[in-house]
């Protein structure tokens, strides 16, 4: 059972609400913040392989810039929706700020099924929505990047459409491309690489070791495959993996890399050698140290949150945890660390691949690696101090830090005319 019958936006409205008046906020400041900026809805014609002509709904929700420039990924989905993108620009709002990185929040997305599409189709359906919102994106107005069914060849096919509607190459209008067009060192890997670093300061924090410790990672797309591989060499024993079709349990721990293989020669972690399989929500109620939702948003309500047996839940995934299973899973003592600041790490490397691109430099695995550190230890730092000044759990804190920060930008600057 999944939380789809859960409304993302009004979940995520719900949140912000509690941490304003916990905040004592401003009720205008909290006006500004519960609405987007801006709404883009676009309709794409796209003319088939076979001729046949289809329709199809594109959004780009920018929902907040006081900080810098609009951010965030561009997602190709059966399921997207409006309310979703809208939640999902406004968390993107949050965690710029919590990682402290001068960008504000936006999203965009393609009500699409990839699996349905050929190449050139999916070529051709980039290539529309681009020319479509393209007045509205831009180096210094919203950067985009990969998301959920998009990659670093759907970004170059963004940079591609851009550069030739301005005229020249403007590699900078999108992160998470190529390297040979100018990406970044480690940012496949930075989302995933950056829940890892961010669950090992969890386990440092709660004088918990690495050292075998037990975990499960719902989810084996990017996120949760780098995740899985990271915090394998930090010495975790991974006992549980999951993807769409379902999930793979072994006590005595599981090689992601053999897994990875696995999957990439039969489409699934199912039917892996020496393992139990469960369905996906088995696999997260599985006994285990710590827990990593790296799939879909809302895998974790009211209905199944009381079932968690994991210590501690790292939230790889975008809003896998709604606000009523919040209140459960604390009630329980479960520890968890919020999307927001757990998987931060895509956007800070994304973050480090525009500056390089704006200087015209690139920089080695190594120096990307090395701030990405850096950073995520500062805010998993800062958003613990906060947790204990203010007595919030984890989430709390981190969106008190992600929402003050915001709402202090937007007094600053006043309101205009």
């Amino acid at each position: 059972m999944s939380g789809e019958n859960i409304n993302p936006y009004d979940d995520i409205c719900s949140q912000l609400k509690i941490c304003t008046t916990q905040l004592g906020m401003n009720p205008g400041i909290h006006e500004i913040l519960i609405s987007p900026k801006v709404i883009h809805t676009v309709s794409l014609p796209l003319e088939m392989d076979n001729g046949e002509i289809k329709v199809f709904t594109g959004y780009r929700v920018q929902h907040n810039d006081a900080r810098g420039p609009y951010k965030g990924g561009i997602r190709y989905h059966h399921e997207v929706s409006m309310d979703e993108v809208k939640a999902l620009a406004m968390a993107m709002t949050w965690k710029c700020a919590v990682i402290n990185i001068p960008y504000g929040g936006a999203k965009g997305g393609i009500v699409c099924d990839t699996k349905e599409l050929s190449i050139g189709e999916k070529e051709h359906l980039t290539r529309r929505y681009t020319a479509a919102i393209s007045q509205f994106i831009g180096p210094y107005r919203d950067v985009p990047a990969p998301d959920m069914y998009t990659d670093a060849q759907t970004m170059a096919w963004i940079m591609d459409t851009y550069s030739v509607m301005q005229g020249y190459s403007v590699p900078e209008v999108v992160t998470g491309k190529p390297i040979e067009l100018g990406g970044s060192e480690g940012r496949t890997e930075a989302t995933g690489r950056g829940t890892a670093i961010c669950l090992r300061e969890c386990a440092r924090s709660l004088n918990m070791t690495l050292k075998d410790a037990t975990v499960v990672v719902q989810g084996f797309g990017n996120v949760g495959v780098h995740a899985a591989m990271t915090l394998s060499s930090m010495g975790c024993r991974i006992i549980g993996l999951s993807d769409s079709r379902g999930g793979i349990f072994n006590t005595e721990g599981l090689d992601p890399s053999k897994v990875l293989g696995h999957k990439i020669e039969t489409g699934s972690v199912l039917g892996y050698p020496g393992s139990e399989e469960l369905t996906n929500e088995e696999t997260l109620e599985l006994e285990c140290d710590f827990l990593v939702p790296a799939a879909l948003g809302h895998q974790i309500h009211e209905k199944n949150a009381g079932n968690i047996k994991a210590r501690v839940i790292v939230e790889g995934a975008n809003g896998p945890t709604t606000t009523e299973a919040d209140e459960i899973l604390s009630r329980n003592g479960v520890f968890l660390v919020p999307d927001i600041l757990a998987n931060s790490g895509g956007v800070m490397v994304s973050y480090l691949e525009w500056v390089q691109n704006i200087n015209r430099q690139h920089w080695s695995l190594t120096d990307v690696n090395q701030q990405l550190e850096s950073k995520l230890v500062t805010a998993y730092k800062n958003v613990w101090d906060m947790k204990e000044k203010m007595d919030l759990n984890m989430r709390g804190a981190a969106l008190s830090m992600g929402v003050s920060r915001v709402a202090n930008a937007i007094q600053q600057l006043g309101l205009f005319p």
